[in-house]
């Protein structure tokens, strides 16, 4: 065993203490535009003439910008006018709001929701529980009252899912075949942007998106085109109302929000809907079996605690959960990406 010496400690902790400065910069150029103004110009710009675009300080811009490139977030260039700036490939696809995968949503979600209830991280892990009603002084009894407290914020919500789909569905979707499953319901479907890629990847199924009805209003005015024929909706509460027959369900970062008791009761629900041969389709971020990683996944359990009743779990744990309601033939995968999927059988 090594000394302590062979571990490069004040770098390890300069590197995490600096992480919310990191993705606080991130944020900031996405929320003032820097890349989608330098996307629009088609050419490299000075960071005054940024400034002057974006209607920001000179000085202020160009620290920004500076600290993007050392992101690897920009490039620059050495002409005789000066330092200009163009966009990296990744900022150009991701960070950027017209690119079909852009996570600028999910950002600004983050940055003005999620950042706010982890300033209260320690007093959720003193009391094991969401942190809304200190951060936005709303109560936390009911999770998505709270999500959902104005319009705008449950645009947000959406749009930041939505976001997410847009790089992840695809991978789960295609984790196992699911072209056998015709009839779908998308449980907590929220903005669709799942149920599209599954009528894209699987052209004979029709999903219904079965959400909450203030849910379903905006999905059908924001996010879903009426021209998409295999996809239709279905308002109710999946614990309080009924949840009607199909051949496959898919609960898609469902069960991470709330407690083993609340999932045991959603499923129990779902498997008697359920068709015989029929299935459920869990999509989430997997720990480790000891817990001891992925750290993304570590973290997100920590948001859960912030923001929900729930926790990020195991395969066994999801297994053990589906198994209580009666469902068989459990099957994970792994998809090496953010979120993997569990399959069981009726």
């Amino acid at each position: 065993m090594g000394s302590t010496e062979d571990l490069d400690y004040p770098q390890i902790i300069v590197q995490y203490s600096n992480g919310f400065l990191i993705s606080k910069v991130m944020f900031t150029a996405c929320e003032l535009g820097v890349f989608d103004l330098l996307l629009e110009s088609g050419k490299p710009l000075s960071s005054d003439a940024i400034a002057a675009g974006l209607g920001a300080s000179t000085m202020g811009m160009r620290r920004l910008l500076d600290a993007c490139v050392g992101l690897k977030l920009l490039a620059v260039e050495m002409t005789q006018e000066g330092v200009l700036y163009r966009n990296t490939e990744i900022s150009n696809i991701y960070l950027t709001k017209s690119s079909p995968k852009s996570q600028y949503h999910i950002m600004m979600y983050y940055s003005n929701t999620v950042y706010l209830c982890w300033q209260y991280l320690a007093d959720a892990v003193r009391e094991g529980r969401s942190q809304y009603e200190r951060a936005f002084g709303v109560s936390s009894k009911d999770p998505f009252g709270a999500m959902y407290r104005s319009d705008e914020e449950m645009l947000k919500f959406m749009a930041g899912q939505n976001s997410v789909w847009s790089i992840c569905g695809r991978d789960v979707l295609a984790a196992f075949d699911l072209s056998p499953f015709r009839q779908i319901y998308d449980l907590g479907g929220g903005g669709g942007a799942l149920a599209q890629e599954c009528v894209s990847l699987y052209p004979n199924s029709t999903v219904t998106i079965y959400d909450l009805p203030k849910v379903v209003q905006v999905a059908k005015e924001q996010f879903v085109s009426p021209e998409e024929r295999q996809i239709t909706f279905h308002e109710g509460d999946f614990f309080n109302d009924s949840i009607p027959e199909a051949e496959l369900y898919i609960l898609s970062k469902i069960l991470h929000d709330w407690d083993d008791d609340k999932c045991k009761q959603l499923l129990a629900k779902v498997y008697k809907a359920c068709k015989p041969g029929g299935g459920v389709l869990l999509v989430e971020s997997l720990l480790n079996e000891d817990k001891s990683g992925p750290v993304e996944t570590q973290l997100y359990s920590m948001n859960m605690l912030v923001q929900t009743e729930g926790k990020e779990r195991t395969a066994a744990e999801y297994s053990k959960l589906l198994e209580a309601a009666g469902f068989g033939v459990i099957q994970v995968k792994r998809t090496g990406k953010l979120y993997d999927a569990v399959l069981g059988r009726k």
